[in-house]
């Protein structure tokens, strides 16, 4: 418990000094907001979004598919105490695209 009021303070303290001590003309989010905007990194997050892209997609796919998969097992084992139980189930993953 101590170690981690130690580190919350510590985070807190990172977080306030952050936002409040000037670093020259910027405080250090001032500066990592000014890196996060430059040219080089918008080129840089649009190589990761379209070589990354199709890897997210399929991840998608399969994370709806085992949940869609787990909540059929859930509703034909008889987890679902009432019938209205498994019925949201089946209309929240219909509804999904």
């Amino acid at each position: 418990m101590m170690r981690f009021l130690v580190y919350l303070v510590i985070a807190i303290a990172l977080a306030y000094f952050a936002t409040t001590v000037p670093l020259g003309k910027h405080t250090l989010v001032g500066h990592v907001r000014a890196i996060w905007h430059t040219e080089e990194v918008q080129e840089l997050k649009r190589g990761v979004k379209d070589k990354a892209g199709p890897a997210v997609d399929r991840l998608e796919r399969g994370v709806r598919a085992g949940y869609r998969a787990a909540t059929d097992k859930e509703a034909a084992n008889g987890v679902a105490a009432d019938g209205a139980g498994s019925q949201a189930h089946g209309s929240a993953a219909e509804a999904s695209p």
